[in-house]
This record gives C-alpha cells, structure tokens and sequence, in this order.
C-alpha cells in the first residue's frame, strides 16, 4: 500500500519560482568581469531566467541537450544555472583551469553545442576551437558596450548575453520535467586519464541543496550573508547557487576577483558572515589581511573543502578573526557534500584545544549519506577512530556510474571515493590521504595529510607537500617540499626540530627540499603524482 500523497517532482526550476514568490527582495550582488559591482533581486533574477529560457528556445536548444559554461560566478552566471536546467536542458560547466586537450575533449565528449562564455575566457576558446567538433554558438556573457569581435571561423558566431535575455519576453512557463531527468553535467579534474562526466538529476540536486542548508550542515538561512568563493564552474559551487536560492539568502558572487583585497572588499561593503572555499584562496585572504592589519568582522562561519584545512588556518580564523572554520569534505561524484564538521552539543562541551583537533576532521556525514570504511579484503572495519581504511559511501545524491559509461561505479551499492579515512565512535570522518598518495614505510602508513597539516603550521612555510619517495630499505620514505613565505629563511634541520614534537619519530621526513612552487590540479589541488615522477629517485642509493 502506498501513501496518498501528491507526487510532485523536484525540480530545479521549482527552486526560483519558490524564491521569486517568497524572497522577492532577496539580494544577488555580483562583481561583474567588464567591472563595477551588479545588485538585483531574486525576483529580478527570475524574470531574466525565464527571458534567458525564451532565448535559449529561439537558438533551437531542446530538452536534455547540454548547454556548457566557461564563467566565473556572476549574475549572468546564476541566470544560465536556473534558465538551461529550468527549461529541462543540461547545464554543463567546464572548469577553464584544465589543461587545454582536457577542454576540447570534455566539450567534445558532452557533445556542447552552445557555449557561454565570460569575456576572460575567449582566449581560450580561440585556442581549442579547431578542434571543438560540435559547437555551433558561442554567447558572450557581457553587455553591448564590451562586446568583443569574433576570433574564430565565422561558422561559429558570437552572441552578446545581454542583446539576447533583452530581447526576449518575461512571459515563460516552466515546463514539468521529470525529476530524475537530467539537470546538471560536471566532468571530474582528470589527474589520471580523461575527465569523467557526473550527471546530476533535478531530484539529487534539490536534495542535495535542501540537505546543506540545515543547521547541522551548512547553516544557510534567509539572514545569512554568503560568498561561495568555490567556482561556479567546479562542481557547481557546491551547490550553493540552489541553496541560497531556496531560503533568499544574500547571495554575493565574487566574479574573477579572488584576490585577497578583492575578497576582503567585498566582505566588509555587503556585510558577508559565511565564507565556503578552498584553503589556497584562504590562504591569500588571511595574508592579505594581516599585512594590512585588519579583520574580517561580519564573517562568522568559514567552510573549508577541496582539500584538508591546515590546523594553523583554523587558529587563524578564530583566533584573528573570530570566525568558526567549518571542515568539509566531498567530491564531484557526491554532488558534493558528504560531510559537515558543524558546531554542535558535542563540540560545544570541549576545551578550545581539544575543538580545534576535532575541526582538523572533515566532520560527520549529512543525513542522506552512508559511510563506511574497509581493508584490502573489502572487510567492514570498526569506527574506533584508529583504524583506516577505503572510504565507501552511498546515497540519493552520489553517482552510480559515469556519463556515458554502461559499466557500475559501485561495489555492491558503495562508492569508492579513493580516499584513506578513519571514522570515530561519534561518526566523524578524518581523512588520512588519497589511496594513491599514502606513504607505505616499514610495513606501516604514514598520512601525507597530516604531515603536511603539521609543516604549514611553521611560520616560514607558506605552503608543503608530501609524498612518498622509493626508499632501498623501507619501500617509502616521506619527502617535505616547501615553499618559503616572501622573505623567510630556514633550513631542513629547523623543519624537522618543529615537526619533531608534532608527529612520531618515524613520520618525520628524510629530507625537506625548498621549491619557489608546487604544481596543482585544476582544481586547486597538489598534483603529486607529477611530484613523485620529477623526485623519483631522492634516496636511492
């Protein structure tokens, strides 16, 4: 017997027509790339989307056809989310910090007809063109004014953004589209092989967005100021653009201003008090704020994913400026919440101390996500905190396999999300390493993670990375690169005299080698696996 219960499908689209009904006033401020900053309302939005969803019909888009996006977060940027995937055809955004190839095989691979495009990105473009099998428009996401002439063949032409939604009527019924079609396409960074697509449906991103606002998620509510600084071209901006969309939270979007001064502008003029990004872009704010000796006051909360936040950037927050560092963890084929380390009872009855080791972990798993660990054999192992294993998840908003792929991404209904983790007897998760990255010494492992995490707490190190390096007598050895902050100097002994009361003898790293830079994927992570090719052979004999 089934519930007699109205089966209403969750849809994109039923995200801003909620918003433009109940947080009319609700604000969208964004740094436009011609420059100046663009303030409107969700219901101003909402009425550019549906003109947006009008032009993309006159261009011959249909239902499920993938429309890309090479732009950063703008307003014009949210109009393409809510329009394309509203009108029941497939928002595919492109990370432009991939390798060139990478690019024109992802457009390809989506069989991309139709590109929009923000005016820093047209370079790029140029470059790939020839070799783009599919693409058929290119629409520039600019006003008039800005609008540049055509580098490429005239079979492909360029449409002006704002010449488009401008001439097309409000007047726009969004269609009922069924709830587990597709919405969204994202393609993974690729560090080994090509880029693999994650089709996201209408159902798991509503989901997923009704999930991260929680109180014990992300905490986003209709008061919150927020700042997604994590791309709207990577996994969606974690799904911030339909979160904040659902409660009208202030939503400040950044443009290409990611630098520290830009940030911190922007921060103190709309009042943000919730920050979500990756560490390398804290780490910029955080200096920038020290050389100019001030504090981030309005923000309250900072979420930190992508990769481990370093324990010296949790003090730094809270201790400079007042703002609790909230760890997260995910990835592209989760959507990509998985876990939220969140204020709660718990986490309120420790020591600052003791809280401050709890927030080094990626936190517990929202509600709608399973996890578990196993050993090499696939044995289930306990969540005691000590034992580490492959880290398995599943739920209503991870992948079960890959675009375009017939073959499963699961093992018996699990995920494997190729990290290395622990799990406590309270469910927080602390990842060790990538599966590929743990260091394998002497028969026991050692955590890159939290090797590195204890490095860049030494105030000359700007940034570290460590891998394993092939040792004659213990298989691996740990190798510390480090980069210098501006004017700093220090020697390998003094690296390892800090680390010495931090890690246990055995982890320390044979050697510490100072780099000027350390080489990162597209999505702002070490790229290790170049690393261990160019220090292959440190200490063979």
């Amino acid at each position: 017997m089934h519930g007699l219960m109205m089966n209403t499908p969750l849809t994109v689209s039923s995200i801003l027509q909620y918003a433009e009904q109940y947080h009319q006033d609700g604000e969208i401020v964004s740094r436009n790339v011609e420059g100046g900053i663009h303030r409107y309302s969700y219901k101003d939005a909402a009425a550019r989307s549906r003109r947006l969803a009008n032009g993309l019909k006159r261009l011959g888009v249909q239902q499920q056809d993938r429309v890309a996006t090479l732009a950063w977060n703008t307003h014009r940027h949210y109009e393409v989310y809510f329009a394309v995937s509203g009108s029941g055809a497939i928002l595919h955004t492109i990370n432009p910090r991939l390798f060139p190839d990478q690019l024109a095989y992802i457009l390809n691979h989506a069989e991309d007809e139709i590109l929009f495009i923000d005016l820093t990105f047209i370079p790029l473009l140029e470059k790939i063109a020839p070799e783009l099998r599919f693409l058929k428009q290119v629409v520039v996401m600019t006003n008039r004014e800005s609008m540049p002439e055509s580098p490429l063949p005239d079979a492909i032409p360029f449409l002006c953004y704002d010449a488009l939604v401008d001439s097309e009527s409000e007047a726009y019924e969004w269609p009922e589209v069924d709830e587990e079609s597709a919405a969204s396409l994202c393609y993974t960074s690729g560090t080994t092989g090509n880029p693999k697509g994650v089709l996201y449906s209408h159902r798991s991103t509503v989901l997923h967005a009704w999930a991260s606002i929680s109180r014990d998620a992300l905490d986003i509510g209709n008061s919150s100021n927020l700042l997604p600084v994590v791309p709207m071209f990577h996994v969606n901006a974690w799904g911030v653009p339909y979160s904040a969309t659902m409660v009208g939270a202030k939503l400040v979007l950044p443009g290409a201003g990611m630098d520290g001064a830009s940030l911190s502008e922007l921060v103190d003029k709309e009042q943000v008090d919730l920050l979500l990004g990756v560490p390398t872009v804290w780490q910029g704010l955080l200096q920038y704020c020290e050389q100019q000796n001030i504090t981030l006051n309005p923000v309250k909360t900072v979420v930190i994913g992508g990769s481990a936040a370093p324990l010296s950037m949790i003090k730094s927050f809270q201790e400079d400026h007042d703002a609790f560092v909230m760890h997260a963890w995910g990835m592209t084929e989760l959507s990509p919440i998985g876990t939220i380390n969140s204020m709660n009872r718990h986490m309120k009855s420790l020591s600052l101390d003791e809280r401050y080791q709890l927030q080094t972990k990626q936190g517990r798993p929202v509600f709608g996500i399973e996890m578990k660990i196993v050993g090499t054999d696939n044995q289930i192992l306990p969540h005691d905190g000590d034992a580490f294993g492959r880290l398995m998840v599943k739920g209503p908003w991870v992948i079960s396999r890959y675009y375009k792929e017939e073959k499963s991404s699961l093992i018996d209904g699990w995920f494997d999300t190729g990290d290395v983790a622990t799990i406590d007897p309270q469910g927080y998760m602390n990842i060790v390493d990538r599966a590929k990255d743990v260091i394998k010494s002497g028969g026991e492992w050692i955590s890159s993670i939290d090797l590195e995490n204890a490095a860049v707490g030494h105030p000359a190190i700007a940034e570290c990375a460590v891998i394993g390096v092939p040792h004659p007598k213990w298989d691996e050895r740990p190798l510390l690169l480090a980069v210098l902050k501006e004017g700093e100097n220090v020697s390998k002994e003094q690296i390892i005299d800090y680390l010495s009361d931090k890690v246990v003898k055995w982890w320390l790293p044979d050697d510490v080698i100072f780099v000027t830079e350390l080489p990162h994927t597209a999505t702002g992570k070490l790229l290790k696996m170049k690393l261990r090719e160019t220090y292959h052979g440190t200490f063979s004999e």
